[in-house]
């Protein structure tokens, strides 16, 4: 594999092991808490994170471990034939498929339904149920899948 490509691999294992710690985060305690909380609370809460979020370094983490994983991905696609690649290749998609395209498909749309949201209404409190019923699953998935692109981008590094 060439210098490009390995660097690109090496910024997308550490992009991924980033989220996952966010992901893990939400799923094992974040939400928890937040559910916990009386409705009009943990959507005024929630609301505050995904408003804070789109300013913060995570979406340079986020944008960033997508576009190296794609270009990765793409990368190793024509050098399937090496151990390292086929490793690559599937962080890649783990990345693309099950962090980015989960969350502008699933948890994205939850947010800004969850953003129009009045904290202290009845309408409130049902989008919120219904909020935490969809997004939790959602996540589940977004932290499995770079858990996977972690491992997967650790072992196309090591075969190298």
């Amino acid at each position: 594999m060439n210098t490009v490509l390995y660097y690109l691999t090496l910024a997308s294992l550490l992009g991924a092991g980033l989220l996952a710690g966010v992901f893990f985060a939400f799923s094992t305690f974040v939400m928890t808490a937040l559910a916990r909380l009386p409705s009009e609370q943990g959507i005024s809460a929630m609301q505050s994170i995904n408003s804070a979020i789109l300013q913060s370094p995570f979406m340079l983490i986020f944008m960033g471990t997508a576009a190296a994983s794609l270009i990765a991905g793409i990368a190793s696609f024509w050098r399937l034939g090496t151990t390292s690649a086929v490793f690559v290749l599937a962080g890649s998609l783990f990345i693309v498929v099950g962090v980015f395209v989960v969350t502008a498909a699933f948890n994205v749309p939850l947010n800004d339904k969850l953003a129009a949201a009045a904290s202290g209404s009845q309408e409130g409190a049902r989008v919120w149920k219904e909020y935490l019923a969809g997004w939790i699953p959602w996540n589940h998935v977004r932290t499995i899948a770079s858990f996977a692109a972690l491992a997967s981008f650790i072992i196309g590094i090591r075969k190298w």
